[in-house]
């Protein structure tokens, strides 16, 4: 007789404070990036001074995303959170008071912070967020990071509406600042303390027990960070979120753009499109729990790959512009499971102690193809194209599609079994 898990109502407020975060973050990328243009024109830069300025974001992204693994070991990710929160609200108010004052460097320093925090918080609420999937035995992830993309979306439209009236840029972000510390606040009371933190003393027992499925116990800093990539299933779910990750990345970056030059679209065209993307995300991440409870992970993220990968096709095969805009959506729902499904699977089948190093390296290798990956399609662009670029991204995600059965759970995996009889949790 199966034992179905009740969630109590601490583990509902954990769960709907990472929500809640992940739409403020959602929010406040996107109100930067949809008032990009108006910061460009009150420093009055070029678009490559612009683009050195932007430089701070990935700077600050990069450096929070490799280090949010460690500090939760360390720390756990309630004080992470908390920190990734504070950097970016400060980073959200530099940001203003440098657009405000007209200072470059001040938006480059605030990106930086802005940046910084975003990466750091992300990790952590992966960790986070697989850790409550562990605790109720049901997907949590998908809808997880569907509250990011609604976030962006929006975001994007008050950012839109802001504009149309000519809102002061500096005064919208203060104020998306406020709204990132109330929800932070909130969030840092709800998130219970020590997820994802390791013991010494557990470390060293785990350690003298014997090796598990990674090829050797639990341990810390740099070498714990490594060593659970000896895991060979792990090699290939991290493959997989590299190409899921950058099929994702490469739209958020080139998608309007693409649009612009490849098809001739105007530029608002080019942002409709970019908007079409970001619901065809948020709609597949919210309805892709009972996809994953019936079918299981790695037919789902096949498939994914596969309506993903069709979509960029059209887009890039394509002549017909309308065409191109339509299979955006395809673009969009099959690039939305892909990067929550494979960083859940991360985590199963792990000791506790385990779980969140192997979250944590996952989540890394999916932000660094994130933020590195599709900035480098902007070099080969310069050669072939970017719409014939964007072939590298269909290849990527052709490889994905072969490899998926290693996010088959193993029997036994405690996901599958209370998802099956506990459907209505999320």
């Amino acid at each position: 007789m199966k034992v179905t898990p009740v969630m109590d109502a601490r583990t509902r407020r954990w769960r709907a404070a990472l929500f809640l975060f992940m739409l403020a973050t959602g929010v406040s990328m996107a109100s930067w990036v949809a008032r990009t243009p108006a910061v460009r024109d009150a420093l009055e830069v070029s678009t490559g001074a612009m683009g050195l300025v932007l430089f701070g974001l990935s700077i600050g992204s990069m450096a929070g995303v490799l280090a949010s693994g460690g500090l939760v070991r360390r720390h756990g990710g309630r004080l992470v959170i908390a920190v990734g929160a504070a950097l970016l609200v400060a980073g959200l108010l530099v940001i203003a008071g440098g657009a405000a004052l007209e200072v470059s460097g001040g938006v480059f320093g605030g990106l930086a912070l802005f940046g910084a925090g975003m990466g750091l918080a992300e990790v952590a609420f992966n960790i986070e967020g697989a850790a409550v999937e562990r605790t109720v035995g049901h997907p949590v992830l998908p809808v997880l990071h569907g509250c990011f993309s609604l976030g962006t979306v929006v975001g994007a439209l008050l950012g839109m509406g802001l504009t149309a009236v000519r809102f002061p840029v500096g005064w919208h972000l203060a104020l998306v600042a406020l709204a990132v510390a109330a929800a932070g606040m909130w969030t840092v009371r709800a998130v219970p303390a020590g997820t994802g933190r390791e013991s010494a003393v557990t470390g060293d027992a785990e350690s003298a027990a014997g090796s598990g499925a990674g090829g050797g116990g639990r341990t810390g800093g740099v070498r714990g960070h490594l060593a659970v990539w000896r895991d060979r299933r792990l090699v290939l779910i991290g493959l997989i979120v590299l190409a899921m990750a950058f099929a994702e990345g490469s739209a958020n970056d080139w998608l309007p753009l693409l649009m612009v030059d490849g098809h001739g679209t105007g530029a608002t065209a080019g942002s409709l499109t970019f908007m079409l993307f970001a619901v065809a995300m948020t709609t597949g991440r919210f309805t892709g729990g009972p996809l994953l409870v019936r079918y299981g992970p790695a037919a789902v993220v096949r498939a994914s790959a596969v309506v993903a990968a069709v979509g960029v096709a059209l887009v890039v095969f394509s002549d017909s512009a309308l065409l191109a805009g339509a299979a955006v959506v395809l673009w969009g729902l099959g690039a939305s499971l892909g990067f929550p499904v494979t960083i859940s699977a991360a985590g199963e089948d792990a000791r506790p102690g385990d779980a969140s190093a192997r979250v944590a390296a996952v989540s890394t290798a999916g932000y660094a193809a994130f933020l590195v990956g599709p900035p480098s399609l902007g070099f080969l662009a310069d050669h072939v194209g970017l719409r014939n670029a964007m072939v590298v991204v269909l290849v990527l995600l052709g490889g994905a599609a072969l490899i998926t059965g290693a996010l088959r759970r193993r029997p036994g995996a405690p996901v599958s079994e209370v998802a099956a009889s506990q459907p209505d949790l999320l």
